[in-house]
């Protein structure tokens, strides 16, 4: 039989099957020893176990695409929210996770949330990352704002939700999806989420597609590759390359680089410019002791 793992809890696999079946099974030693480790959102091979007798999850089909940071196969969109404002808004983040989202194949959906908080902020995050390749919706989970919208976009499609701690993500599918998930507020002293999200789980909708409510969390780290390559990956570049003077051109600090003079221009966000140039430093770093 084939199914996709749905949740994975202290060695056990959770596996819903195409009649709708929930199976519990155990991982067979074979996977163990081709290094194999199965992913909520794998699909998967598998013998249902009889009576109270668990099941054997037998392989993992190839995947279409992975994250590692939330952990999950087979995503077709991956929801990033953002927060508005408390805690403030972790921008890096949303890049770091933009920019894995694209090395992975998986499209983005930006979510601003806490837009009643401050809406001059939200319409400023929002400017920030039009031209990015992600669709931006500016949101209230406590109110309901922008849900429906928002919810349409993601009809049909099985979806990840991630961002940094206390941004409403699980207010947020509770408000898309009436999960009734468990949530937490911001600690007032540090400006952080409690971690109120546990596990992953892909939980299936009504009229097609699956969520995934993952951990939040605050810190993410870009995969290693050759920095010229990061570039690639932010579409609103892409119409000024090979109008550079140098080729390939990191778009940092070269003169006569159409990207800059583009964010001088205002075509190009400067902030979110300036972020790219830190994240590509912090890659050369990297890169040059990756050996060490």
């Amino acid at each position: 039989m084939q199914g996709i793992i749905t949740r994975g809890v202290g060695g056990f696999y959770y596996v819903l099957d195409a009649q709708g079946k929930v199976h519990q099974l155990r991982a067979q030693a074979k996977l163990r020893r081709a290094r194999i480790t199965p992913m909520v959102g794998d699909r998967v091979e598998f013998t249902p176990g009889n009576e109270e007798e668990d099941g054997w999850l037998k392989a993992v089909l190839p995947r279409k695409s992975a994250l590692t940071r939330p952990p999950v196969a087979n995503i077709d969109t991956v929801l990033i929210v953002i927060a508005t404002a408390a805690p403030a808004p972790d921008l890096m983040m949303a890049d770091r996770l933009l920019l894995s989202a694209r090395e992975s194949g998986i499209e983005a959906v930006l979510a601003v949330n806490k837009q009643d908080l401050d809406p001059e902020a939200a319409e400023s995050i929002a400017r920030q990352y039009r031209g990015a390749g992600a669709d931006v919706f500016s949101v209230c989970a406590r109110t309901g704002a922008g849900v429906e919208a928002l919810r349409e976009r993601l009809r049909g499609r099985v979806h990840a939700v991630a961002g940094q701690s206390g941004a409403g993500k699980s207010t947020l599918l509770n408000a898309l999806y009436g999960f009734g998930l468990q949530t937490g507020d911001v600690s007032r002293k540090i400006e952080r989420g409690r971690h109120t999200t546990r596990r992953c789980e892909l939980i299936p909708l009504e009229g097609g597609g699956m969520a995934l409510d993952t951990p939040g969390f605050s810190l993410l780290e870009t995969k290693l590759c050759d920095p010229v390559l990061i570039k690639d990956n932010y579409p609103e570049f892409q119409p000024y390359e090979g109008q550079c003077r140098f080729s390939p051109c990191f778009h940092a600090t070269e003169p006569d680089c159409a990207v800059r003079a583009a964010v001088e221009a205002g075509e190009i966000d400067p902030e979110r410019h300036a972020r790219y140039v830190a994240l590509l430093d912090e890659m050369k770093i990297r890169w040059r002791d990756r050996y060490g």
